[in-house]
């Protein structure tokens, strides 16, 4: 992306459209949330059986991924490993090709996203249509998806209608949604036949029984799993699970966060290519284990928590800054507070650090994460390393910090410069306008504290005290 964060921010910002759009969803989803929530007396409890099967998987991650790997094997899937995106994206083309396949649907995954799949096959001459309809939605207008739960978030029902009169040449009232999603569903029912690979990503998948377990809503995912001859899904190496006994608390806690829903639609429960005698499913499944950069994020201690996200979005949707900027002005698969924390270990914090610093520490992320992976700890360790290696810091920036410690760890100066601040407090409303807009300046007391801590001993004890 040729912009820069900052002038990314400073483009959302201005457009009112894109922030009227995203405050409207965004209190939509926390009020969706909230409600389901609320009431749920076991949630707490939910949220500790969550995070302590998250950790149990990442003490036993390899271990776990080999156990999955066998059990795969076993049942008939073919596992591959990718240690990057380009190693993943040339495994799947692989597959295509050895099928001689055109046309390829796909249900939603980030793992994909992450991995620029869809641009990947298009220049090898294949075709992979998104099938969710969110994903259709920024396909068409040739965009990114700005939340990883609701792609298409930062468009409002009249600029979806304008976009399928443009592209679709079908015309549609902005007022009716179902019309909106027939059109879309038209198009994909016949892709849906015609398609010769099926791809999809995998939400968690079950080590013991060799289980791969998708979360949908719209039904897109099973037609994208059982209608072609072939399916491939792609998976992060932290999805695996120990069983399927973890599934239920897992489920709860991603369906509550996502959508405020007890539970989803669908959930697809693939174990094995289609079986003689068996009416549907694909005549082989290929599962494709997806590294890049993760065995470096398990491997680091102090960061290894980033790694038992189940990408429910509920920090995004909670988070102040998403709310007003939007996912595209981060300028990554994933925006928002995990965004913050997992781009710039998987892309480098020397090309990603100002991301970490488009947070405000609230800790709203952190309470709405429901495996209570610590997010704004995790934000200002990363922040940490950032200013320790100077990556985005500049000289006049430095300078500044280094005068800052000076005067905060010398007491005589520190002193000193109080009562300066103190006889200039007059200069105190002098500052940028933008701030003074909405915000009172904050002005230096007459006295400090100290001296009037000083003046009250003397007071006291006729004597200064030392």
């Amino acid at each position: 992306m040729s912009t820069s964060f900052a002038q990314r921010i400073r483009l959302a910002l201005a457009d009112t459209q894109l922030r009227e759009n995203f405050r409207g969803a965004m209190q939509f989803l926390r009020t969706k949330r909230a409600s389901v929530v609320a009431h749920d007396t076991t949630w707490e409890q939910l949220r500790k059986e969550g995070e302590q099967i998250r950790e149990q998987v990442l003490a036993e991650l390899p271990d776990l991924l080999e156990q999955l790997e066998a059990s795969c094997q076993r049942n008939g899937i073919e596992v591959h490993w990718a240690e990057d995106a380009n190693s993943a994206n040339q495994l799947i083309l692989g597959i295509a090709q050895q099928h001689n396949a055109r046309h390829c649907v796909k249900g939603k995954s980030m793992a994909t996203e992450e991995i620029g799949l869809n641009d990947y096959l298009a220049r090898h001459a294949v075709e992979s249509l998104e099938t969710d309809m969110g994903e259709y939605i920024v396909q068409l207008a040739n965009e990114t998806p700005s939340h990883i739960i609701m792609p298409a978030i930062h468009k409002d029902k009249t600029q979806i209608s304008n976009l399928f009169a443009e592209q679709l040449d079908e015309h549609g009232d902005p007022e009716d949604v179902d019309r909106l999603i027939g059109i879309g569903r038209r198009v994909l029912r016949d892709k849906f036949k015609r398609a010769d690979i099926g791809i999809s990503g995998v939400n968690f998948a079950a080590a013991d029984s060799g289980t791969l377990c998708l979360v949908e809503n719209e039904g897109n995912g099973r037609m994208c799993t059982t209608i072609p001859p072939v399916h491939i899904a792609v998976m992060g190496l932290e999805k695996v699970i120990p069983s399927l006994h973890a599934l239920p608390t897992l489920q709860s806690l991603l369906t509550r966060s996502a959508t405020g829903q007890t539970m989803t639609t669908y959930l697809n429960l693939i174990s094995r290519p289609r079986q003689p005698g068996e009416k549907d499913g694909p005549h082989a499944v290929h599962l494709v284990l997806l590294d890049n950069g993760r065995s470096r994020i398990h491997q680091d201690t102090d960061m290894q928590r980033t790694l038992a996200c189940i990408r429910c979005g509920a920090c995004m949707n909670h988070c102040p800054v998403y709310t007003r900027i939007g996912g595209h002005a981060y300028g990554s698969t994933y925006p928002g507070p995990i965004g913050q924390v997992i781009t710039p270990q998987l892309e480098g914090l020397e090309t990603q650090a100002p991301l970490v610093s488009a947070c405000s520490l609230n800790g709203a992320c952190g309470e709405a994460c429901p495996v209570n992976i610590p997010l704004p700890n995790l934000i200002r360790r990363l922040r940490e390393r950032s200013q320790q290696k100077g990556f985005h810091t500049s000289r006049k920036e430095r300078i500044l910090w280094a005068l800052w410690h000076q005067i905060n760890t010398r007491p005589r100066i520190y002193t000193f410069c109080l009562f300066i601040a103190s006889r200039l407090r007059w200069l105190a409303g002098v500052g940028p306008a933008a701030w003074r807009r909405t915000r009172v300046f904050p002005r230096p007391a007459r006295r400090s504290l100290h001296a009037r801590m000083a003046s009250r001993t003397v007071s006291k004890t006729g004597e200064r005290a030392p």
